[in-house]
């Protein structure tokens, strides 16, 4: 089985994915991915059985020779952003061959995506065969561009569970003795990422003098970076390989994602099987899924950092006993998708 994924951005989640398809189904991977412009300095794992080549590297000419001789089995491609990606995907579905088109988008209603609605139909048969959702807000999305219920399938992105609920284990007696209390942020240092709200929520806990002795820690790098390093305030982290982070993340007690625009967020899933109670904002893509009011964190309307400071203090206020619960509970929720069940997702399209 030869498996071909044309990716923007190659993240270190992805990775037990591909191990999977390489174990598990015998799969030949080969991997495509942008190396310009990229938002984080993540360099991908080297596995046996999966190929990677550099978007820079391809022309149309040359990427259609390599889709040529190789001729996937199925191929996965991330969006519908990249020309030349698309017409790679229209050389393979003039062929007859499997293009899955993979969907973190919610339906905001905006213009440009009402527009999408009425024109994506008339070309989506050229270009996709199936689309696959990382949850129930993109299922919606999925539907007002044409794909009916047996085109969609679930489970687009999933954290790699292993390492993080390894943490949780790794962790669970020593929080359990003495819980950590101290919040902690992980992401690019960006007004998209609501850090700014965080700062100022977290600044009127602190001049009100009802942090009590919990701690704030951001881990990260972006633009504003050299702006919130200068705080006395909290502590700063610069960006961290994932098997890094997942030794750090051992001090912290819960974790908070504050972005304005957040259409998936994978690193809630991965906090949460790290047994983290979570505070996000309500336009989280994953909170849905993995973030359930009061019972093992909070959401809170984004860009609202009184709302989100309200929330920081509901974990301040709780006591050690009620934030394990949240932990315990958390970890539970976590374990709902896997590298395995992604990759069984996938693969089951071939299976039809």
């Amino acid at each position: 089985m030869k498996i071909l994924y044309l990716y923007s951005e190659l993240m270190g989640y992805q990775i037990p994915v591909l191990k999977e398809y390489v174990t598990k189904y015998n799969a030949e991977v080969h991997v495509v991915h942008w190396d310009k412009k990229n938002l984080t300095p993540y360099k991908p794992l080297q596995i046996s059985g999966v190929s990677y080549y550099l978007r820079s590297s391809f022309n149309g000419e040359k990427l259609n020779k390599f889709i040529t001789k190789l001729e996937p089995d199925i191929t996965f491609v991330s969006g519908w952003m990249d020309f030349l990606y698309l017409k790679a995907v229209y050389l393979i579905r003039n062929r007859g061959g499997l293009v899955v088109c993979g969907f973190d988008d919610i339906w905001y209603k905006t213009i440009k995506q009402k527009l999408a609605s009425f024109v994506f139909p008339l070309f989506k048969k050229l270009f996709y065969t199936h689309a696959w959702v990382t949850g129930p807000l993109q299922f919606e999305y999925a539907k007002r561009l044409s794909f009916k219920n047996e085109e969609i399938i679930y489970n687009c992105y999933s954290a790699d569970t292993e390492i993080f609920n390894k943490a949780y284990l790794d962790s669970k007696k020593q929080k359990e003795e003495k819980y950590p209390h101290k919040f902690l942020f992980v992401g690019r240092f960006e007004n998209v990422k609501g850090v700014d709200n965080l700062i100022d929520a977290w600044s009127n806990i602190k001049k009100s003098k009802k942090a009590k002795d919990w701690e704030l820690t951001l881990i990260g790098n972006g633009s504003l970076g050299k702006k919130i390093s200068k705080s006395k305030d909290f502590k700063t982290i610069n960006f961290l390989q994932p098997e890094d982070l997942v030794s750090e993340i051992k001090n912290y007690g819960c974790f908070i994602l504050p972005s304005i625009f957040e259409p998936w967020a994978v690193v809630i899933h991965e906090f949460v099987t790290a047994g983290f109670p979570i505070i996000c904002s309500d336009i989280c893509g994953a909170s849905p899924v993995f973030v359930i009011n009061s019972y093992n964190g909070y959401t809170f309307k984004a860009s609202n950092s009184k709302d989100l400071e309200e929330k920081m203090l509901k974990i301040i206020n709780s006591s050690d006993k009620e934030l394990i619960q949240k932990s315990h509970r958390s970890n539970s929720l976590g374990r709902k998708i896997t590298p395995e069940l992604t990759a069984a997702s996938f693969i089951s399209l071939i299976n039809k």
